[in-house]
């Protein structure tokens, strides 16, 4: 635990009154308190909008923190599971993957300042409105939009992400709703490598 300022200055207290100590043990001892209490008061950075969200962008697409992204979620997976359905109206895995390119794409078009095409509001029809393409094309068009939301925030002024940072939170929160999907469809079927994360 880092010493506090406080307690550095009841040490050189003690140290300046100490009749025992040798001079040059009080000039080592006030050198290393002063050396520990200038590396404790350095300030780190303090998270900002964009970091947070860069992380949560992040998390939800590349890198394993608290839970399996959406990349490692989707490795390794063949056409034919990814289509796959079981016999109740769940999504399959490519109807997952479909929703999310269709929502991550849209939002990042309006973040970035343009119109996004028009839509119907019927959310049923995007999680089929990709799954007519080959399952290599959708994961690559996924994670290139994924790629493309992270160098927006990172690029964005603090305005724009003032203005759009509870969208941008629960785009990597709808993201990682659906990767728990995703993971849950392959330990179901038991296409799933524990190692990747999720036992």
């Amino acid at each position: 635990m880092p010493l506090t300022y406080t307690q550095i200055v009841v040490s050189l207290g003690f140290i300046k009154n100490c009749t025992k100590c040798s001079k040059n043990m009080k000039i080592w001892t006030i050198l290393i308190a002063l050396l520990l209490y200038s590396s404790c008061s350095q300030v780190k950075d303090k998270p900002t909008v964009r970091t947070i969200l860069l992380e949560q962008l992040r998390n939800s697409h590349t890198n394993k923190d608290w839970y399996v992204p959406l990349n490692i979620a989707l490795e390794g997976l063949t056409s034919e599971q990814a289509q796959s359905m079981d016999s109740t109206k769940n999504h399959s895995i490519c109807q997952l993957a479909s929703h999310l390119i269709f929502w991550n794409e849209r939002i990042l078009i309006a973040f970035e300042g343009n119109t996004p095409p028009e839509y119907n509001d019927n959310n049923d029809e995007t999680f089929f409105k990709y799954c007519q393409n080959d399952w290599e094309g959708i994961v690559i068009k996924l994670d290139s939009i994924q790629t493309a939301w992270e160098h927006s925030v990172e690029n964005a002024s603090v305005e724009q992400l003032n203005k759009w940072s509870s969208s941008v939170a629960n785009i990597a929160s709808h993201n990682a709703y659906h990767t728990g999907q995703i993971i849950y469809i392959r330990k179901k079927n038991n296409w799933w490598d524990p190692s990747k994360g999720v036992k």
